[in-house]
């Protein structure tokens, strides 16, 4: 029970050598390159989404595609 030392990593990930700050930045530009990835894929869809009508427009969205419906001077 207590003979397991707690400060050993598990998990085929884990090692026994400390993280360089080269290897830190290499991961951190990757994890920042698949966030942005997956973030302009996200964005792609919402598009597609919106043009085809299958969500709905936020203020924002309807401001940016149609702001002819924010023209005052029309009533």
């Amino acid at each position: 029970m207590g003979e397991e030392d707690t400060n050993q990593k598990s998990g085929p990930n884990s090692s026994s050598a400390p993280l360089t700050q080269s290897q830190f930045l290499l991961w951190k530009t990757q994890k920042d390159a698949e966030a942005s990835a997956k973030k302009a894929e996200a964005s792609r869809k919402r598009e597609a989404d919106l043009a085809a009508g299958l969500v709905q427009m936020n203020g924002r969205e309807l401001f940016k595609h149609e702001p002819w419906v924010f023209d005052n001077n029309l009533y």
